[in-house]
Parts: structure tokens; C-alpha cells; sequence
């Protein structure tokens, strides 16, 4: 009886174990797309219009 016992507590350790396991995994995925999608919407509000600007056509003397 006693290494039943044994049995199901190392059991129920390891259940928890994994299920911390899968929630470290969860959030570290949730942060990656965080990342992903603050980045994808900082790209499309960019303006490329930080230096001087380049003219496309050489002026007219």
C-alpha cells in the first residue's frame, strides 16, 4: 500500500509539473505574438520621411 501511495504522489508532482511547464510555454509564446503584433503595427504607422527628402528627377538648370 505504501508505494501505491508513493506512486500516486510522485504521479500527481509530475501532473502539476507539466501543467507549470505548459503554462510557462503559454505565456512565452502570448509575449512573442505581443511582440509581433506591436511591431507589425508600429511598421504600418512608419512614415519614411525621417531624412532629407530625395528627389526623384535631377532639377532643371
Amino acid at each position: 500500500m505504501y508505494e501505491y501511495e508513493l506512486h500516486q504522489l510522485r504521479s500527481a508532482e509530475l501532473r502539476r509539473q507539466a501543467a507549470n511547464e505548459r503554462q510557462a510555454r503559454e505565456a512565452v509564446r502570448e509575449a512573442r505574438a505581443a511582440r509581433r503584433e506591436q511591431a507589425r503595427r508600429a511598421a504600418e504607422g512608419e512614415v519614411h520621411s525621417q531624412g532629407p527628402r530625395k528627389h526623384l528627377f535631377a532639377r532643371a538648370s
